[in-house]
């Protein structure tokens, strides 16, 4: 069975291999269309590089970047605006550009706090992608960005509080405030161990985030039941569009649902 054709919008390179991964490389699997947009770093990069080589692993295509620079790394887009800086409007045009161009069933993109870190970054495409799914179906909005496309469902990756009790010091540095929802608030837990070896091998594509012991670098360091306790599973968050759109996809249209989240 094909699923349903899948948009991933995450801040920097890295981010979509950590959070969406294994959904990514299942929805690819069955041959549905799958892509990422990536709002910070720039072509040319050397984790413009690597995350292309994520992708292939992920079979989610070729890189798409907003052209952004990270807020905290002015290098990674030289002479573009950081992008919590850039014009809203802006930010918002280019990412329905994608929108309308990729046409996903599903958009996937951070949580409202930026996942467990809270990194600007990540809230702030967290916000922008929001607005441009929203924006994407009005065809009044950005005209010359293409065909308006409505997404059926916008789905936000996330930790639940549970989780980050158990995994929460392995993922974050010590001494860092952490951020995760009640688990009521959990619309979709995915199981991806049957795809966690391709997951891996995309987080660990990002070299550079080794090398200097990043995320990537913490689970590059770990046994294979270490990776597997922190990466084979899947929180997301569904958020409801408008009334004017279709209706939501059920959480399970994302993969099979697992609940058991010590598994």
């Amino acid at each position: 069975m094909i699923l349903p054709s899948l948009l991933a919008v995450f801040a920097h390179p890295d981010d979509e291999s950590l959070s969406a991964g294994g959904v990514l490389a299942r929805h690819a699997a069955s041959g549905a269309r799958t892509a990422v947009v990536t709002a910070t770093w720039a072509e040319g990069t050397h984790r413009a590089a690597e995350l292309a080589d994520a992708l292939r692993v992920l079979g989610a295509g070729t890189p798409r970047m907003l052209g952004y620079a990270d807020a905290r790394m002015p290098e990674s887009a030289p002479g573009a605006v950081r992008f919590c800086d850039a014009p809203l409007d802006d930010a918002v045009r280019r990412l329905v550009t994608h929108i309308r161009e990729v046409r996903p069933d599903i958009v996937v993109t951070h949580d409202a706090y930026g996942g467990l870190t809270g990194h600007p970054d990540h809230v702030h495409t967290h916000r922008v992608t929001v607005l441009a799914v929203q924006a994407a179906g009005l065809d009044r909005l950005y005209p010359e960005a293409g065909a308006a496309w409505r997404p059926r469902s916008l789905y936000l990756a996330t930790h639940p509080d549970s989780a980050a009790r158990n995994l929460g010091a392995l993922l974050v540095r010590k001494n860092r405030p952490m951020f995760s929802v009640p688990d009521e608030r959990v619309g979709a837990t995915v199981d991806v161990r049957p795809w966690l070896d391709r997951k891996i091998e995309a987080v660990l594509a990002h070299r550079s985030e080794v090398e200097r012991g990043a995320l990537p670098g913490r689970i590059a360091a770990l046994p294979r039941d270490g990776r597997e306790k922190l990466l084979a599973t899947e929180w997301f968050v569904r958020h409801e569009l408008s009334s004017e759109s279709p209706a939501s996809l059920p959480p399970a249209s994302l993969s099979p649902v697992r609940t058991d989240l010590t598994a």
